[in-house]
């Protein structure tokens, strides 16, 4: 068996049919992130398939090699696998609707069977306790900073992407409400999400010490007073998590996600927020 000749990646990312293959995904009303994983997993498809002078030669025995080679060589989870096979499902019916495709070779491919009785791990109480309380000894003057973020995690669910995006006029804190306006969500859709009392405390704590400055200023700041990037957040999450000895899951802005929404499920059974 002869091996394929792997294209460079710069040489997929010049193709001119991907960059018409994005704007289909960002029509879609696809979030950002999804578009942008969609097209990494296209192209590390490209990369193990080798490129054609246009259009890759697309086949339904090509797909299911390749979806053997993700299991069987790469041994990836069952998630992960699926994920990239929906990433060529799209392709594959964007390619068939502009007619470089006569069919849409990749429907009839089978994804890979999951645990249906998993469920998402979040953290427990006193792990939640303890990321806070590593959270208020930060140091460098972002103690007030660190706390409001964990608080805003946990007790609300947004994606770290949406955190990042948060603008001083997105908060509305009052003595007895509060909520928080995410202005380009999952599917670029607005919505309000409430603040609880904790969460309201946790951010006035904060706000209270942070610089003034307009409406529109990131919520959050780095030490340079900078919009706190997505990475950023991930790198305080992990770092407080650390502090806190948290070794029985993965801590991550994912884990708070999950955590809320098992509580939620805890307080409120058979609903889903």
């Amino acid at each position: 068996m002869t091996l394929r000749e792997i294209p460079t990646p710069a040489a997929i990312a010049d193709h001119p049919w991907l960059a018409q293959f994005r704007t289909s995904l960002e029509h879609a009303d696809l979030a950002p992130a999804t578009v942008a994983g969609y097209l990494k997993d296209v192209g590390q498809f490209l990369r193990w398939q080798g490129l054609g002078d246009d259009f890759p030669a697309l086949h339904e025995l090509e797909l299911i090699a390749y979806r053997q080679y993700l299991i069987g060589q790469r041994n990836l989870r069952p998630a992960t696998v699926n994920r990239r096979l929906e990433a060529l499902r799209r392709l594959s019916r964007w390619a068939q609707a502009e007619g470089r495709l006569r069919t849409d070779i990749a429907g009839t491919v089978k994804p890979v069977r999951t645990d249906r009785k998993r469920q998402p791990v979040g953290l427990t109480a006193a792990e939640v306790h303890g990321l806070l309380r590593a959270a208020g000894t930060s140091g460098h003057g972002h103690a007030r900073r660190d706390y409001a973020l964990v608080q805003l995690l946990v007790q609300t669910g947004l994606r770290v992407g949406e955190v990042s995006a948060l603008r001083l006029a997105d908060i509305e804190l009052r003595e007895r409400t509060g909520r928080v306006r995410v202005r380009d969500g999952k599917g670029h859709k607005e919505r309000e999400v409430p603040l609880n009392a904790t969460a309201r405390r946790a951010l006035r704590w904060y706000l209270d010490q942070r610089p003034a400055a307009g409406s529109e200023s990131a919520l959050f700041l780095s030490g340079r007073n900078a919009p706190l990037p997505i990475r950023s957040i991930q790198a305080i999450i992990g770092r407080l998590a650390r502090r806190a000895r948290i070794e029985r899951v993965p801590a991550s802005a994912h884990t708070l996600r999950h955590t809320f929404a098992l509580n939620f499920l805890r307080a409120n059974p058979g609903k889903l927020a």
